[in-house]
């Protein structure tokens, strides 16, 4: 099997959707000698967040010196982001390798009684295999969608991290905050030290299920701090506070006040690995957060009209990026690109970022999930009349920025599918400074 008909044979697996329970990838990771048990893994969910506070961990561990590997998803551009080794993208031969040795397991599973594994099981059981055979020291895995249901959960991990909880994914997680803070709990094990942004009732939950399984807990806020210094187009200074350590002056080249939280989250993870010995004290967190790269959040993709990508996927996602665009773009003329998929909060995300916007264009998201995507703009026309509807996504970001003068600004936010598509318009210079 190729790279090409590997991608083939697992976008096939799409059609068994979501199947939540770790039956069916345990019994897929036994068949390769329980991989997922031999790593030194930091297991970080969460609603948002989670994404960018796991490159802060792998940046920090990787310039301390440790061989680390990341596994996040969804991707952007190409399946093999999913899976790094110190800033190198799993080879593509390797992914159709590895898949190719993975599919007779699974037409085994299939007729010994087993329910086909899923997609992202596919892809998690690769994932575990490939960085323990690449023998990294770490392995910094992101969770893919909740806590306890998820695949991901097999792993018995050094430190596990809840970054937040908000409203997302109500159809799997549950209707109020309390049930989807139980399910993001789930990765909570037994005597294992938590670290935690989350506030409110979702803390609540989180810190009850913590001392029912008597595992240590850090809380962000309160034992690791953080004081801003100075904001700019090209990052952030601040001070962070940790439990044993002080850093002064870190750099931050990601964008939004949100993302010191995410960043004191990272430094609260570090300082426990410490704590277990499990790096050694010179860990270079200044320096791993100085080069910290998460693509597609608050990124900066063109000039004159300035083009911003972010995935505000989700209404506590769409109310970070109103708050960063007021406090680095005040009073820019805002020309708004969005697509969102059906199962989000589409009205809120929109009463957060359309009474800033002078237009609107929305678009489609590439997306089975996508449902009824011109409903969007009738939300949008509560709070002004330009708004159009553009079903390519090329064409759409076109047409926003046709609406900006050079001065003005390009917002493209919503799905992580629409912002990936559109950020290859600029990363593969099909959109380019001529068209402004």
């Amino acid at each position: 099997m190729n790279y090409q008909e590997a991608m083939e044979y697992m976008q096939k697996l799409t059609k068994f959707g979501y199947n939540f329970g770790l039956g069916r990838i345990t019994e897929l990771l036994r068949r390769f000698g329980n991989p997922h048990l031999k790593l030194k893994v930091v297991h970080i969910g969460g609603t948002n967040g989670k994404g960018s506070t796991s490159a802060m961990v792998y940046s920090i561990l990787r310039e301390s010196g440790y061989r680390v590997g990341l596994y996040t998803s969804p991707h952007l551009h190409s399946y093999t982001e999913r899976f790094c080794i110190n800033g190198k993208k799993i080879p593509n031969q390797t992914v159709a390798d590895l898949i190719t040795e993975l599919r007779p397991q699974l037409d085994d599973m299939v007729k010994s009684g087993f329910e086909h594994p899923t997609e992202f099981e596919v892809g998690t059981a690769l994932a575990f295999i490939y960085f323990h055979r690449e023998k990294v020291d770490f392995l910094v895995l992101e969770v893919g969608l909740g806590g306890a249901i998820d695949s991901t959960n097999v792993v018995v991990p050094a430190v596990s991290v809840i970054t937040n909880v908000a409203m997302d994914h109500m159809e799997y997680l549950g209707g109020t905050i309390r049930e989807i803070a139980a399910v993001k709990a789930g990765i909570i094990k037994k005597e294992t030290p938590l670290v935690t942004a989350a506030a409110g009732e979702a803390l609540e939950v989180i810190l009850e299920r913590s001392r029912e399984l008597c595992a240590p807990v850090v809380q962000v806020g309160r034992d690791v701090r953080w004081r801003e210094l100075k904001c700019g187009l090209h990052g952030q200074h601040f001070d962070i506070y940790g439990t044993g350590w002080e850093y002064k002056n870190v750099f931050l080249p990601l964008l939004g006040r949100h993302q010191q939280v995410n960043a004191a989250t990272a430094v609260a993870v570090v300082e426990v690995l410490k704590d277990l010995n499990a790096v050694h004290p010179g860990c270079a967190v200044e320096r791993g957060l100085a080069r910290t790269a998460w693509p597609a959040r608050m990124e900066t993709v063109h000039q004159k009209p300035t083009v911003i990508i972010d995935a505000a996927h989700n209404y506590d996602g769409a109310v970070a990026l109103r708050r960063a665009l007021e406090e680095y773009f005040p009073g820019k003329r805002r020309v708004l690109v969005l697509g969102m998929l059906g199962d989000k909060e589409r009205s809120k995300v929109v009463a957060e970022l359309a009474p800033g916007a002078a237009s609107i264009i929305v678009t489609k998201p590439n997306s089975p999930r996508a449902g009824d995507w011109q409903l969007l703009a009738d939300e949008a026309r509560k709070f002004l009349d330009r708004v159009e509807t553009v079903e390519c996504i090329a064409e759409a970001v076109r047409a926003g920025i046709a609406a900006a003068g050079s001065d003005d600004l390009v917002v493209i936010t919503g799905s992580f599918y629409m912002v990936a598509e559109a950020r290859e318009l600029f990363m593969s210079r099909e959109i380019s400074s001529k068209e402004a």
